[in-house]
Formats: structure tokens, sequence, C-alpha cells
């Protein structure tokens, strides 16, 4: 699903750095965040109606991508 991921952007000049959604000053954290204090998408959704379905989908592509890496032990 790469097209999902075309949706995560990431801009020196906006939040720092932080990955956002498409642009918006919607980071990729906040999505998170919201996720692990218990919203459902659609709750999500709700609260943040420039969002869309697959913005969400790609918060958790791009966070599960960011914590497979491998370890290599020196």
């Amino acid at each position: 699903m790469p097209e999902l991921m075309d949706r995560i952007t990431v801009s020196p000049e906006q939040c720092g750095g932080r990955p956002c959604i498409r642009g918006m000053r919607i980071r990729v954290i906040d999505v998170l965040d919201l996720f692990a204090a218990g919203l459902s998408a659609d709750q999500i959704l709700e609260e943040m109606p420039d969002l869309e379905a697959d913005d969400l989908k790609a918060a958790l592509q791009y966070a599960s991508r960011k914590l497979d890496h491998p370890v290599i032990a020196a």
C-alpha cells in the first residue's frame, strides 16, 4: 500500500519536521495519541473532520514501519 504512505508528509518548515498527515498540521503522533487514549477511528474522524479513514490507516502503518527495524548487535 505505497499510496497510504504518500499521505504522510515531512517538511522541516512544518511542525518541526515531524511527520504530518497530507501536509496539514495534524501530526502522526496526534492520531496515535488519540488511538492510545481509547478513541475509535470513527471518534477520531469526528474530532478531526479534515481527516479521512485512509489517513488513520497511514498513520498506523507509518508507526508500524518505523518500529519494525532490525537491531544489529555488535
